[in-house]
């Protein structure tokens, strides 16, 4: 009995320790005018397809119907996404924080919906350094835990490009 309690236990404490309060320290603010570019014309295009290789490795889950979201490269984002994922592009479902970001900085972000292939694409975007993020969540039938989690992409865009800037999220 007090094998199966710590079975049990044991999973519910990694995965609060894991859901502890991410994202950027207190000493950091949005400055607005650090992601005033995203509001600028543009003659930009990012194209992209966002995906996931179950836990068996393989099958590819698409991120069909999912949000991308098309982030300035502020210090407030940057310290965001390095407090959010580390040193990886990839953080699993059960490791996602749930805090709130500044409502400037949200604002001050686009965002598309992907087709059923996972692909998507922004137009009219102005040079700059952004982050696109996105994730895709599953839960397979008789599984204790949900796969999948969230997955971000770095990109610069020049204005001197001739064609679309390909980006792949798939959290390599």
């Amino acid at each position: 009995m007090r094998c199966v309690k710590l079975l049990f236990a044991a999973p519910l404490v990694l995965l609060s320790a894991c859901n502890a309060a991410r994202g950027p320290s207190p000493s950091v603010g949005f400055d607005p005018s650090q992601a005033s570019y995203i509001r600028a014309p543009g003659r930009g295009v990012i194209a992209g397809q966002a995906f996931l290789r179950d836990a068996s490795g393989s099958n590819v889950r698409y991120a069909a119907g999912e949000t991308v979201r098309l982030i300035p490269a502020t210090t407030y984002a940057q310290t965001r996404i390095k407090n959010f994922y580390g040193s990886v592009k990839f953080l699993p479902a059960a490791s996602i924080p749930k805090v709130e970001p500044d409502t400037q900085y949200a604002a001050l972000t686009r965002t598309t919906t992907t087709e059923s292939n996972g692909r998507f694409t922004f137009e009219n975007v102005a040079p700059g350094r952004y982050y696109l993020t996105t994730q895709l969540i599953w839960k397979p039938k008789d599984a204790p835990a949900p796969e999948g989690g969230a997955m971000y992409e770095e990109v610069t865009l020049t204005g001197k490009e001739n064609g679309p800037v390909k980006v792949v999220l798939s959290g390599n």
